[in-house]
């Protein structure tokens, strides 16, 4: 089956977060099952271009508020996918992706993503086949279900064309004022409690929940979460009448990029049956992290995240004096909002050579991290997947999580013999020091610790099992009606 991918990034091109991860490996896995795969994605300022395809260098974007104009350029073929860069420099030729660097959404976000969905659907046009599946991801692509409903309702090339929308994060949903439906060039009846409107606002992944032929979501408990008032960011009513079409499926990992046995960002690789390597790379983290006598006994928590109040980082706050108790070092990497990187700057200012801190993205110190630390800690206050789990434990890295989302759904309780990790419950700073007191306990324990490492190292997340599931989901689509007789 042909599978086109629409997302607003796509590693090695763009990333600001595990979207990025997904969009790159789920379709070479999808590949190794024999679909023909291809990923759409924006060229972004920071994307090196590539060479224009032929018959594809003005794409028409039929946009109410005035027509745009695209090129579509060759990303390359990576593992059996063809990757096609969407260029409209006027939208997409800035400094971040979403934000400017003061950390503002660029005010025409939702005309920037209709055009690149638009460009996408209208590129695909043009080729010899249509998609059996277009798959979306997130509210950056959510209008392209709409439009292909909508705009694209009577189009014979799309009639046997299914539509996927995976939502990774809830939380973020794409909402505007009610003016900018002529500017994406949607009809002003679709501003109702059945369409796009909510709480008297445009809310783009409303659109794609509706209109999707199905949803999924990267976790089985996110999938049910989200279908609760809790979780559902106001939404959770339109989830549950879409329930019969929602499925969660837990993200894979990419093991060529996080494996310690090949990794080689890492200054030593190791495995369960050869762990030295593991010491190493933590004293080269310590190091690294400015530490200059380490004490290579003391546990090291480890944290590499987007600095955010999702990722419980005001727990953190709450049990700062009591962390800084422990004999522990803490590593932090990441970046975010601005309240939760003063707080660790000033954590690292108070306790030098304890908290130790870099604020930014770092790919090099994230592998470090993961590979140096003998913790690592997630107290998120809900986590849709989350992937660092993951990497921790094929590193050896045991996780502290609390029991949200995807970290429910990965980790599982130690209790001496079986299990991967430590878990809490209960969103509170207590919850989270009791679970790391856990952790600490068994840490000294050096027998149980080391049998508890190498349970973590041998789970296999890989995105084999996950892309067949959705391989099956597609082949499950491909008998529907088409999106003309949908309507």
């Amino acid at each position: 089956m042909r599978i086109v991918f629409l997302a607003s990034e796509c590693v090695p091109y763009s990333k600001t977060g595990g979207l990025a991860d997904v969009v790159g490996a789920l379709p070479e896995a999808l590949a190794e099952l024999g679909h023909e795969v291809e990923v759409l994605v924006p060229r972004y300022r920071m994307t090196k271009p590539g060479p224009v395809v032929a018959g594809a260098s003005n794409v028409t974007v039929p946009l109410s508020a005035g027509y745009k104009f695209a090129a579509i350029q060759q990303g390359g073929v990576t593992k059996g996918v063809r990757h096609y860069l969407v260029e409209c420099p006027e939208l997409f030729d800035r400094d971040g992706l979403y934000q400017t660097r003061e950390g503002k959404d660029y005010p025409d976000n939702a005309v920037r993503f209709a055009a690149f969905s638009l460009a996408s659907i209208e590129f695909l046009k043009r080729r010899d086949t249509p998609p059996g599946v277009i798959h979306c991801h997130d509210w950056q692509t959510s209008l392209a279900p709409v439009y292909l409903k909508k705009l694209y309702a009577r189009d014979p090339f799309f009639r046997e064309t299914s539509t996927v929308l995976t939502i990774h994060n809830l939380g973020y949903q794409g909402l505007f004022p009610p003016d900018v439906l002529p500017q994406i060039s949607l009809d002003a009846g679709l501003f109702s409690i059945d369409g796009v409107e909510f709480f008297g606002q445009v809310n783009l992944l409303k659109g794609g929940v509706l209109f999707s032929d199905f949803i999924t979501t990267v976790s089985h408990t996110y999938a049910s979460e989200i279908q609760t008032p809790e979780f559902g960011y106001g939404l959770d009513g339109v989830l549950r009448s879409r329930a019969s079409q929602l499925r969660g499926i837990l993200n894979g990992a990419d093991y060529d990029a996080w494996n310690p046995a090949t990794d080689n960002l890492i200054p030593a690789r190791y495995t369960p049956q050869k762990l030295d390597g593991k010491q190493v790379c933590k004293k080269e983290l310590l190091l690294k992290m400015g530490v200059t006598a380490p004490v290579l006994e003391r546990p090291v928590i480890g944290i590499v995240s987007r600095f955010a109040a999702q990722k419980g980082f005001d727990l953190i706050a709450l049990a700062t004096e009591d962390l800084m108790k422990m004999d522990t070092y803490i590593t932090a990497l990441g970046a975010g909002e601005a309240q939760y990187e003063s707080l660790f700057r000033t954590l690292a200012a108070t306790y030098p050579g304890k908290f130790l801190l870099k604020i930014g993205y770092d790919n090099e110190l994230a592998h470090q991290i993961e590979a140096g630390a003998d913790i690592f800690l997630m107290p998120s206050r809900y986590e849709p997947c989350g992937l660092n789990q993951i990497y921790s434990l094929k590193y050896g890295t045991v996780p502290v999580v609390r029991a949200t989302g995807g970290l429910d759904d990965s980790i599982e309780e130690f209790d001496g013999a079986s299990g991967t990790g430590f878990k809490f419950t209960g969103y509170s700073a207590g919850a989270l020091l009791d679970a790391l007191r856990k952790a600490l306990r068994t840490y000294a324990q050096r027998p149980a610790w080391m049998r508890l490492m190498q349970n973590g190292m041998k789970k296999d997340f890989s995105w084999a099992a996950s892309a067949r599931v959705y391989s099956d989901i597609y082949a499950e689509l491909g008998g529907n009606s088409s999106v003309a007789a949908r309507n």
